[in-house]
């Protein structure tokens, strides 16, 4: 049997992130990856964009994560030359109700350190002569990013400092052993002995967890799955910030996103599904083009084309609050040798090098202990 230091299954943003700071530490690494790339689920079907950290209540690990790892972000890409742009948001009220939507908002930005712009309707079309509205929230600190070049960046990083990533290499199962845990990899026909197994599976975690023997049931969430769609622009974007509206539950609406070449795209939805389905339907731009016209009337018949889509990896089901992320140490379920990531869900990408921080810290932490 195998002996490894860290196990970390999933090559997504967060497991890639992780690996490289616990690599920098001193630690043998050892990503597994059941797809033959990394990256593949969440981390590259989404909107690519560096959050501020606005929306989310006070104190959550999400408002944390995110106010911290923005500007981390935003640090690594200069240094590492990872495209990106302070391309700044508009969010915007289309009614006069809505305005008490975007006080709201704005004071929960504030309580977050999130300073945030309040604008006039004349003030807002002067930045974006195509929009309409009665008043919008300005954030000039978000941002977007290339994020296979950010994931390139950090498991380059991880791997010269020793890390190793192995693809088409499923996690079947597990066991504990003591302090440490038995890592099953069926594909390789291998076992293997770690002293930490950290599950970054993603839209799988809650999975792979149920698949370890030893570990306490009543510490995994159940699963759900919200469907994001996306539409693209046929032809120039008149917009040169992303416009976002006021927030619906489950998600933050259908806004209008930028690539790095100035193209526009608009989503996620939120479809709650059962399965795995990445196809988009044709037929659910008749709900984007009502509600992209909230904001943006002049937008044509036909100028939407199907683009993606992408499995939000919810914690939280239809109906209920929006959940928080949850990284489960040794203090929280018991075990010594697990660490755990549920519901890493926008804006993880964001918050990706203050997530890998404090996993980093948890690992120390039960080490000294």
């Amino acid at each position: 049997m195998e002996e490894v230091e860290v196990v970390i299954v999933g090559a997504g943003v967060i497991g890639l992130a992780i690996a490289r700071a616990l690599a920098q530490a001193g630690r043998e690494v050892l990503i597994l990856e059941a797809a033959d790339a990394f990256g593949t689920q969440t981390s590259s079907r989404n909107s690519e964009v560096i959050h501020a950290g606005i929306y989310y209540p006070r104190g959550s690990l999400k408002a944390r994560f995110c106010v911290a790892g923005r500007e981390q972000l935003y640090e690594h890409c200069e240094m590492h030359g990872v495209p990106h742009q302070r391309c700044g948001k508009l969010i915007v009220a289309t009614s006069e109700a809505q305005l008490l939507d975007l006080a709201k908002i704005r004071a929960a930005a504030q309580a977050n350190g999130v300073e945030l712009e309040m604008l006039t309707g004349a003030q807002a079309r002067a930045l974006e002569p195509a929009l309409r509205c009665v008043g919008a929230l300005h954030s000039p600190v978000t941002g977007i990013v290339d994020s296979h070049a950010y994931m390139l960046s950090l498991l380059g990083e991880a791997e010269r400092h020793g890390a190793t990533l192995v693809c088409d290499s499923p996690v079947t199962g597990a066991r504990i052993e003591g302090d440490r845990v038995i890592v099953q990899i069926p594909n390789t026909n291998t076992e293997l002995r770690a002293r930490f197994l950290i599950n970054c599976a993603g839209l799988d975690a809650p999975a792979l967890v149920q698949r370890i023997e030893g570990f306490p049931a009543a510490h995994v969430p159940r699963a759900f799955f919200a469907k994001g769609n996306y539409f693209t622009l046929a032809g120039r974007s008149p917009f040169s910030r992303l416009v976002y509206p006021v927030p619906e539950p489950g998600g933050l609406g259908v806004h209008l996103t930028l690539d790095l070449a100035g193209r526009a795209r608009f989503g996620p939805d939120v479809q709650w599904v059962q399965t795995r389905d990445y196809d988009v339907d044709p037929k659910r731009s008749e709900r984007f083009y009502g509600a992209v016209r909230q904001y943006w009337p002049d937008l044509r018949d036909g100028a939407l084309e199907p683009a993606y889509a992408g499995l939000r990896p919810k914690i939280s089901g239809p109906g209920e609050p929006n959940a928080d992320f949850r990284i489960d140490g040794p203090v929280t379920h018991g075990i010594a040798s697990v660490i755990n990531l549920f519901g890493i869900e926008s804006p993880g990408l964001t918050a990706s090098l203050a997530i890998a921080a404090h996993v980093v810290d948890l690992a120390r932490l039960n080490v000294e202990s």
